[in-house]
């Protein structure tokens, strides 16, 4: 089973989710898909094993063959090559590696070549959990496509937890694509809830099933919960507001570790979303 774990908004506690699902189901995958600020690491502190760079293709400019005719820079929809007489500019960051410049160049003056957008990162974490994280260097304009370099790390052979990135850009949709289950964390606020209702629209769009975790469940209004319910979406768990967790978060302490009761709650929490992914399965083989 692969769980999603996104949010429509930063700060709503996702990674915590996450890392204390991991831990508290061990013998699993946790994917730090959230490239532009990973941080489950800190939490779950695994023992590195490896660390490689991630390149992307973008096309080196041959000058001795161009005759800078501009037919590159007018196939380029992401306005990332700009010519101008006698020269051939690149702004690499924009390049989304879609091969047309190389195919219109009538002197064949582009070839491939590539470029370090950021590093890959794996781990073992205690309860047989294999960390992979994506770090984007600092500056990048895309994210997907250190996205999808975690993502092919993916496990077949066991259950994988994919941290997301926050909000309902591509990044988040790529994260969160080809996922059994999208478990979105979110607090009882007004923006809460307005996040929410998007990423809600955004994954019933994927059709992946969903479900909800209300974090700081006994702060705000109940706006939350009234969507949840008006959408018919399960909210699987409510976590209080806690100044014990808070502290040991901030020393880098998952909750499963820091207060052994919240090691129930968490395993509870892996056995619905099992239940859930089941009853999709069912609902898919009787249409």
């Amino acid at each position: 089973m692969r769980v999603a774990v996104a949010s429509g908004k930063g700060g709503t506690g996702k990674t915590t989710v996450a890392v204390n699902l991991a831990l508290a189901r061990g013998h699993l995958q946790l994917l730090d898909c959230d490239v532009e600020d990973p941080d489950a690491a800190l939490f779950l502190h695994p023992e590195i094993q490896s660390v490689v760079p991630v390149t992307v293709t973008v096309p080196r400019h041959l000058p001795d063959r161009c005759t800078f005719c501009g037919r590159c820079a007018q196939l380029c929809a992401y306005n990332a090559i700009v010519v101008l007489p006698g020269q051939w500019l690149l702004t690499a960051e924009l390049c989304k590696d879609c091969g047309g410049c190389y195919l219109v160049c009538p002197e064949q003056a582009l070839v491939p070549s590539s470029r370090e957008i950021g590093t890959l990162i794996r781990g073992l974490a205690d309860h047989d959990v294999e960390v992979v994280t994506g770090d984007l260097r600092p500056g990048e304009a895309m994210a997907t496509p250190m996205i999808r370099r975690v993502k092919k790390m993916a496990s077949d052979e066991s259950p994988v937890v994919v941290d997301c990135p926050p909000g309902t850009a591509c990044a988040m949709v790529h994260a969160v694509d080809g996922a059994d289950l999208c478990l979105l964390v979110t607090e009882p606020t007004p923006f809460g809830c307005h996040d929410l209702e998007q990423a809600l629209d955004v994954v019933g769009a994927m059709d992946v099933p969903c479900a909800v975790v209300i974090n700081r469940s006994d702060l705000g209004d109940a706006g939350v919960r009234t969507l949840c319910e008006r959408r018919g979406v399960p909210v699987l768990l409510e976590i209080p507001f806690d100044r014990d967790l808070a502290e040991a978060y901030a020393r880098g302490q998952a909750a499963v570790d820091a207060d052994g009761r919240w090691l129930s709650v968490f395993r509870e929490l892996w056995d619905r979303l099992e239940e859930l992914a089941v009853q999709r399965s069912r609902d898919a083989a009787t249409r």
